[in-house]
């Protein structure tokens, strides 16, 4: 293998460890893990936002330390700190043992995307980085509908399937290690002022993101949840909602060609627009339970696009910074989805899941008020879309 396609496979193995298993997977298990340790609803969502804000510490690190370590150590920390989460949620017995766990796999999906795209900066020729993106950023998608799979073949056995990505991921760190480019000089960065960090428009991108990623937690944290519990669903049906998460996740992986051809704002509001009448429509659900199937496949498709709309949407406000303009959504997102998931634990406690996912379609409906201004364009070096 040669040594590109040997980093591209290696970045693919840890996004799809990180934000697919360590992070993602605990909206899946969430009804079995409710029912073994007795949590209550804002307990769950407490956990979740406790991901959340770890991923908010990690990506923050990276962009204050990353200089100083370089990608290869950078990605064997993040690899090491899912592992390690996963691990102990394997053997978690309470929830404030789980809630470290849980952000442990947070704090890896921080510590991830960064150092992916200086390697793939770094290693691979400008006009290749677009694919190579995408590639490693089908991670997330592959690393959902392998949870799904896996949950299939391992029904009714949460601790086991934690065991089991653990395992894999021993294997990646070591992996990833020697895959990863060492530290040079061209990582240290200059060091720039605060004021020198504003730009026009990064307001209307920090609310939306908030936004968006508050509401997100409605499907990413309780949707199989609420497929469970409100749709009666099997568990066998709920993993197969999550591989038709997975699934149309992947379909989104063509968000830099939309952007190019219909333009930022636009992709931006279909897929913050696609998102909202997801959460409507698994509310929905409980009068023809079939619609949970499509609603979560649109939920992915439109995460994804909208994610990658972000990245793109801040690479361009920050492209003499492409890390900042990378870390600045994705963190936005993530300080969002602290505040959400345990809010959406309490209104589902309080007033039952259809008043809280009729509440969170209404905040994913306002993120529309805030798009990119007018004219902005598609960074030529992201054009297949990078998504997370």
């Amino acid at each position: 293998m040669s040594g590109r396609l040997n980093l591209v496979a290696a970045g693919f193995a840890l996004t799809a460890l990180t934000y697919g298993l360590a992070r993602f997977a605990y909206g899946l298990l969430l009804p079995q893990i409710r029912a073994d340790l007795a949590l209550d609803a804002t307990q769950a969502g407490l956990i979740s936002g406790s991901a959340f804000a770890a991923y908010c510490i990690g990506i923050s690190a990276t962009l204050v330390a990353g200089s100083r370590l370089g990608p290869r150590w950078l990605a064997v920390l993040a690899g090491i700190a899912a592992t390690s989460g996963l691990a102990l949620a394997a053997t978690a017995q309470s929830f404030l043992t789980l809630g470290v766990a849980i952000a442990l796999g947070g704090l890896s999906t921080g510590l991830t995307s960064p150092p992916l795209a200086i390697a793939v900066s770094r290693c691979i020729e400008e006009k290749a980085r677009p694919r190579a993106n995408g590639a490693i950023n089908a991670g997330t998608a592959a690393g959902i509908i392998v949870s799904g799979l896996a949950f299939i073949l391992l029904p009714a056995n949460w601790r086991s399937l934690y065991a089991l990505f653990a395992s894999l991921g021993i294997g990646t760190t070591v992996w990833l290690y020697f895959a990863m480019p060492a530290l040079s000089q061209a990582d240290r960065m200059p060091s720039r002022s605060v004021r020198q960090l504003n730009r026009k428009g990064i307001g209307r991108l920090c609310i939306s993101a908030f936004l968006a990623g508050a509401a997100s937690t409605a499907i990413w944290t309780f949707g199989a949840n609420t497929l469970d519990a409100a749709l009666r669903f099997s568990d066998t049906h709920v993993a197969i909602a999550w591989i038709v998460l997975g699934l149309g996740g992947m379909l989104g992986l063509g968000t830099g060609g939309l952007t190019g051809r219909f333009g930022l704002a636009r992709v931006h509001r279909c897929a913050i627009g696609g998102m909202a009448l997801a959460i409507v429509g698994l509310a929905a659900a409980v009068y023809a339970r079939w619609i949970g199937f499509p609603v979560m496949a649109l939920f992915g498709l439109a995460y994804i696009v909208s994610s990658g709309a972000f990245l793109l949407w801040g690479i361009e406000l920050y492209e003499d910074r492409p890390a900042l303009g990378l870390g600045i959504p994705f963190l936005m997102l993530a300080i969002g989805q602290t505040a959400g998931a345990p809010l959406y634990g309490v209104l589902l406690d309080q007033a039952g899941s259809a008043t809280a996912l009729g509440c969170f379609a209404a905040v994913m409906v306002a993120a529309l008020m805030w798009a990119p201004l007018a004219g902005q364009r598609t960074p030529a070096i992201f054009a297949a879309g990078t998504t997370r």
